[in-house]
């Protein structure tokens, strides 16, 4: 069956970064915003990370917004999903800054741009630990647009996480697509390469290769911008 659909990673995929930097970044500002509204920086960085370990763990039940804020009141009282607004003013006002802790490569809007010419259904296949509105400006430094995507992964619309296959039987179901007729293109070892359990043919794009585990990537196809391009040509 022929290549129909192709799923794109986002963060060291589409949107190069260093992991650690970003995630330094992303914690000390959201820290800093909730200082004033009577949180402790220390502990809702701890907080957050064991919420987002909720979402990980997530088995389908639920979505992975309420995983998170069940994990999160859990810590600090029923009340305080009344601070949800507050975490989105964050996203609003001041998430936009951490573009300086990402990269910009300026072949991504082109590639995203040739492969809808040629006829491919993309969707853009983000861990969903993110609310919407984080993912669609991470979209927007990356060169692209929501209208780009046919779905992108939200924690709102998502009731897994990376690398549970089912994470990638979700996008599967909702784009009514088989796994032979997808590509899954990636960063990650583990993560992204775990599409392929479900019988998905895997990519790496190496800029900013996460491998924690020293894989053999030799196993799977990979390399930059312009090999992907002549990898799937060639499919």
């Amino acid at each position: 069956m022929s290549l129909r659909y192709i799923l794109f990673d986002l963060d060291g995929t589409l949107l190069p970064m260093d992991q650690d930097v970003f995630v330094k970044a992303y914690f000390g500002g959201l820290a800093k915003h909730m200082v004033p509204y009577g949180y402790d920086p220390e502990a809702l960085v701890q907080t957050i990370w064991k919420s987002t370990g909720a979402m990980i763990k997530n088995d389908g039940s639920r979505t992975n917004e309420e995983a998170f804020w069940d994990a999160f009141t859990d810590v600090y009282g029923k009340d305080a999903r009344n601070c949800e607004p507050i975490f989105y003013r964050f996203y609003v006002e001041s998430f936009p800054d951490l573009r300086k802790s990402c990269g910009y490569n300026p072949e991504v809007p082109g590639l995203i741009r040739k492969l809808k010419e040629m006829g491919f259904t993309l969707a853009l296949a983000t861990n969903p630990i993110f609310p919407s509105i984080a993912t669609e400006t991470r979209m927007q430094w990356a060169g692209l647009e929501q209208s780009d995507f046919a779905l992108f992964t939200t924690y709102e619309n998502s009731s897994f996480c990376k690398p549970n296959p089912l994470y990638y039987q979700e996008v599967l179901d909702k784009l009514g697509a088989k796994p032979e007729e997808c590509l899954m293109v990636g960063n990650d070892a583990v993560e992204d390469v775990a599409a392929q359990k479900l019988g998905i043919p895997v990519f790496l794009l190496t800029e900013c290769l996460i491998n924690k585990h020293g894989a053999d990537i030799s196993a799977y196809p990979h390399g930059d911008i312009a090999a992907l391009l002549q990898y799937i040509q060639s499919m």
